[in-house]
């Protein structure tokens, strides 16, 4: 999560609070806010790191992905499905030689297949995971993302064979071929 200190309605410390109740979700504060004092105390409730404005929009990537490695490092970093090659460190994708990056959303819809690769994940379940909570109207902005996803990891996303929709129901990350 990146949040700035600076916020219209409040300030990104009280914001910071609320939302990491519960979660264990990474959080890199990037503000104008310089001063020490305030670099120690968003350090200081936990977050990840703290960038000042302005800044390398390279340094802001260097960052998020040491914090991402760092978070996320026990997990296997790299899964197969056949000719597709996931790598979790990466966020990224490989087919036939080729590499491509995933979103955020991709690489969290992916994630989550994988996880249950085999079974059914219901479109309630992919909703929750991607917009922290079950959504209703949000479907359509899900099967956009899906749709996303296949052209990255399908050699034919119109007729998916790693990808499966499940009608009515959800989706499917076809277990075969699963590494």
């Amino acid at each position: 999560m990146l949040l700035d200190v600076n916020l219209p309605d409040g300030d990104g410390f009280s914001l910071f609070g609320e939302l990491r109740e519960g979660r264990d979700v990474p959080v890199l504060f990037l503000s104008a806010r310089d001063e020490d004092a305030d670099r120690l105390q968003g350090l200081g409730l936990g977050a990840d790191d703290y960038i000042t404005k302005p800044f390398l929009p390279q340094e802001l990537l260097l960052r998020l992905n040491a914090v991402l490695r760092r978070v996320y490092r026990e997990e296997a970093q790299a899964a197969r499905l056949r000719d597709v090659e996931m790598d979790w460190g990466k966020s990224a994708v490989r087919r036939n030689g080729a590499e491509t990056a995933l979103t955020a959303k991709e690489f969290t819809l992916l994630k989550k297949l994988w996880d249950a690769r085999g079974n059914i994940v219901t479109i309630d379940a992919l909703c929750a995971a991607l917009w922290d909570g079950p959504l209703v109207g949000y479907e359509n902005t899900l099967m956009v993302h899906i749709r996303r996803l296949r052209e990255k990891i399908e050699a034919d996303p119109s007729h998916p064979k790693y990808l499966l929709t499940v009608r009515g129901l959800g989706y499917r990350l076809n277990r075969e071929g699963a590494k």
